[in-house]
């Protein structure tokens, strides 16, 4: 089978947002994860990618045409892989110039299912953009994206994957404290990498024509849609704000805190994307953070979907000049459409959240389908009541601490009153759920189909933390472990049954932003 043959499709469409850059080659180059199932969806061969060659394409050693160099070879007078810029709002402060400090876009595919894909390289060295930084990336990080990334797959999210993690085999400096750490390279497998933050980088820096072919792109590689629009940069905007809706509500149902949602993180695709100071609650809490750079709590849990739409405004902010000539009536269109991201988040919680709770919405439309015209008011008062039910009950998890995953799982089939310290406020909420539930083939088919969406498994704060200690250590056993754990979510398995629970110590977690 013959590799894929790479392009820079990014780069030739707007060149004045990437420069082609060189990676540093690994002292000492060792794979020490392979992900095999998304290799082969990529058109890769694993055992391929095994070889000396394959480590050399891992690792961008490559020659003008992205093709492998021989061993011993020099590197192409022009390089192959670019460097991509951008600029964003970071805790709220806009800067002005950010990008790829110690990364480079390996290239750009076509896998088995003909789907352009980014692969992406993560600790290759400093690169223009790395601002007095050396551009390595430690280990666990760099396991912690991978880790996270496969369970936010497992779980049926859009996300950012990782290909491979290799070693360089230097040790580089610390992120805290003295002891150096083993350094990485991260493979990462994107949709895109375009980002609010490339926008506004675009729209703060070049001219109206550059920002036209850079929305050109987007919009003929995300939502081709747009393109038959009559104002393709408004239903870029559109589309756009219904993928992060309905990406924030996974999060939020899932129990996912990002950590560090600055612009810069936010794709224009709708995945998830750099996934350092992240975590799963344990416990639910609306305000946990977990992420030690996060000292107000700007990117606390609960606060995830406000923080989605004020980025989302400064992406809509950086199409005014292209959505209308006139700016008060591009300003008006623009407010418009981000007022739908509301709706659109309610609508996607709402009915991922039924699903959790093993409510029916199929019933209930069929129903309305003989009413006619009820049917829209039906749905929506269905609906209703789910996010109702779940305001309630999340309430109940807060305050008597409950964990968030292990409870929904108990009620896909076990006994979730033997959560509550308390149980006569939750043996009153559940006789209202098994209320809106109902009964009937609809209803029997929703709470079978729990099992399939309430996790047994998430990367739990305290077990992952461990499996990076022991890799950092040499020991790379439990994080294997883990991720077998996290690609097969929702099925008990007996050797993994010491990585369900939430483990001692998961509410103090921190994590710190290494990626």
């Amino acid at each position: 089978m013959d590799d894929p043959v790479l392009s820079q499709t990014y780069a030739a469409a707007v060149p004045e947002l990437s420069i082609p850059w060189q990676a540093e080659a690994p002292v000492h180059p060792e794979l020490l994860w392979l992900n095999e199932d998304l290799a082969r969806e990529l058109g890769y061969d694993p055992v391929r990618l095994r070889s000396v060659e394959g480590i050399a394409l891992l690792t961008g050693q490559v020659d003008a045409q992205g093709r492998p160099l021989p061993s011993g070879a020099a590197a192409p007078e022009r390089p192959f892989p670019t460097a991509q810029v951008y600029a964003g709002h970071q805790f709220g402060s806009p800067n002005p110039q950010l990008g790829d400090g110690r990364a480079v876009l390996l290239g750009d595919l076509r896998g088995a299912t003909g789907t352009l894909c980014d692969l992406h390289l993560k600790g290759i060295g400093a690169t223009p953009f790395a601002r007095a930084g050396d551009g390595k990336a430690p280990l666990g990080p760099m396991l912690r994206e991978a880790v996270v990334g496969e369970s936010l797959h497992a779980l049926g999210v859009p996300t950012t994957r990782a290909l491979a993690v290799l070693g360089t085999g230097e040790q580089i400096a610390p992120r805290q404290g003295v002891t150096p750490e083993p350094g990485a390279i991260l493979v990462r497998a994107a949709a895109s990498h375009l980002r609010v933050g490339t926008f506004e980088y675009a729209a703060w820096h070049l001219d109206l024509e550059a920002l036209r072919r850079l929305v050109d792109h987007a919009i003929e590689r995300h939502h081709p849609a747009a393109g038959d629009a009559e104002n393709p940069p408004l239903a870029l905007l559109e589309g756009v704000v219904q993928a992060q809706a309905e990406l924030l509500a996974q999060w939020m149902l899932v129990g996912f805190v990002h950590g560090v949602m600055n612009t810069d993180n936010m794709t224009i695709s709708g995945e998830g994307i750099d996934y350092g100071p992240c975590a799963f609650l344990d416990r639910h809490r609306h305000d946990a953070v977990f992420s030690s750079i996060d000292r107000g709590g700007r990117y606390a849990y609960g606060n995830q979907p406000g923080i989605a739409l004020w980025n989302l405004s400064r992406f809509a902010e950086t199409l005014v000049r292209l959505i209308d000539e006139e700016p008060n009536a591009a300003v008006e269109q623009a407010t418009a459409v981000l007022e739908r991201f509301e709706p659109a988040y309610l609508d996607a919680y709402a009915r991922g959240l039924a699903a959790k709770l093993g409510i029916s919405t199929t019933g209930e439309i069929a129903a309305d389908r003989e009413g006619g015209g009820a049917r829209d008011e039906g749905v929506s008062d269905r609906l209703a009541a789910v996010r109702s039910m779940g305001a309630e009950v999340l309430a109940l998890l807060e305050e008597q601490q409950v964990d968030h995953t292990g409870f929904f799982r108990a009620l896909s089939g076990g006994d979730p009153a033997a959560l509550f310290a308390d149980q006569a406020p939750f043996r009153a909420w559940h006789e209202k759920l098994l209320a809106l539930r109902g009964t009937g083939p609809a209803a029997d088919v929703a709470q079978a189909a729990m099992v399939r969406t309430n996790p047994v498994h998430i990367p739990r704060n305290v077990h992952l933390d461990a499996a990076l200690r022991a890799a950092h250590l040499g020991d790379l056993a439990p994080v294997r472990t883990l991720l077998d754990a996290v690609r097969e979510p929702f099925d008990h398995r007996a050797e993994h049954a010491h990585l369900e629970g939430a483990g001692d110590g998961g509410e103090d977690f921190l994590t710190f932003c290494g990626t």
